[in-house]
């Protein structure tokens, strides 16, 4: 069941006068600009009504996306904020929570954001490479990340640092270096998106004009599945991982390119897994009793019975998207029996169980 509650207060392209080559916050957010204060509490109370009495419900967030919010005047910010900290002070809320970009933080910002009881800040940092900064139209280089993080987490803020994947000038190299730093930092949560080419972005422009390829959904998922394992590592909590089909307007050609998938997250977390699965394989064998030499491109001499269990929130990961890992390892290992059964284990963890029943062992 959910514990936790986000209300969602979007305020597309306020505060950022900035044009990154991705971003077209009205494609993402289906909203125009300035949302009224009536709005908002409209919004709030809306969201309040369908939480009232439902048990499980630990944690309840207002949360201010779409936007860089501590771009907006600091008149308007307030106000925006005076109607979050009156729900939180009434007990009605526990955090406010709200993005904006590395280089739109200072002490007077986080001074104000402090006053109204702000709990969360998410930055949009998206890459740590300053190639792919300047080629993304970012207008800042990685400088104001480490300054905004170290500002954020000194004023006892919980700190939320979201990736890109695959923007203009990226590698495998150059992500994996951001999610390393990101693991150095140590934000509490973090966000993971591969690059999706918008309608009406620059990015599109040059993806029309063959300036700009966009990751296959392969490559991006093998790059991310790394870049996640980092991160969660480093002990970071991951709090989303892709765009909701929500997110996106899809049904007037507003999406180019072949990178956005709506279970994006389960493909990165099924890849996790078989690769801890076939680990797991490669351990046991080492270790099983069994006589003939470990071949999985061809027929063993006697079929293998190997049962893996993860817990119920991982099964379908284990599995695989559309039964993807099942296939996988029933192709590979040919006359081998496969069986997938949960267990009692931590979040990402994979355990296996061989048919002499005498080795056990989790990845």
């Amino acid at each position: 069941m959910k514990k936790h509650a986000i209300i969602p207060i979007f305020i597309p392209h306020q505060g950022c006068p900035n044009d990154c080559v991705f971003c077209n916050q009205k494609a993402i957010t289906a909203r125009q600009p300035d949302m009224s204060e009536g709005e908002i509490i409209n919004t709030i109370e809306t969201w309040l009504s369908t939480l009232t009495g439902r048990p499980g419900i630990e944690t309840v967030e207002i949360a201010f996306f779409g936007g860089s919010f501590t771009g907006i005047a600091m008149e308007k910010q307030s106000r925006y904020l005076a109607i979050a900290s009156h729900y939180k002070n009434r007990g009605l809320v526990d955090k406010i929570h709200l993005s904006t970009r590395p280089d739109y933080i200072d002490e007077g910002i986080l001074d104000n954001l402090k006053a109204y009881g702000t709990d969360v800040i998410e930055l949009g940092v998206q890459s740590f490479d300053d190639k792919v900064l300047t080629a993304s139209g970012r207008g800042h280089d990685s400088s104001a990340v480490y300054q905004a993080s170290r500002l954020i987490k000194e004023y006892g803020f919980e700190l939320g640092i979201q990736l890109m994947i695959g923007l203009p000038g990226d590698s495998r190299e150059s992500c994996l270096f951001s999610a390393k730093e990101t693991a150095a930092i140590g934000p509490s949560i973090a966000r993971l998106y591969p690059t999706v080419v918008i309608e009406g972005t620059q990015l599109m422009n040059m993806y029309a004009s063959g300036a700009y390829t966009p990751l296959t959904t392969d490559e991006a998922v093998d790059i991310t599945k790394d870049m996640y394992q980092i991160l969660t590592g480093a002990g970071i909590r991951i709090i989303r991982v892709g765009l909701k089909s929500s997110d996106l307007i899809r049904d007037d050609g507003q999406v180019g390119g072949h990178t956005f998938h709506p279970a994006f997250r389960q493909l990165v977390e099924g890849a996790i897994a078989r690769e801890k699965m076939e680990k797991l394989l490669e351990k046991t064998t080492a270790l099983s009793s069994f006589s003939e030499p470990f071949s999985p491109c061809c027929q063993p001499l006697a079929p293998r019975e190997v049962t893996f269990f993860s817990n119920q929130k991982w099964f379908s990961n284990m599995i695989g998207h559309k039964g993807c890992n099942k296939t996988y390892l029933a192709e590979k290992y040919p006359g081998w029996g496969f069986h997938y059964q949960t267990h009692d284990l931590e979040d990402g963890s994979i355990a296996i169980a061989v048919a002499d029943g005498h080795h056990i062992v989790v990845e």
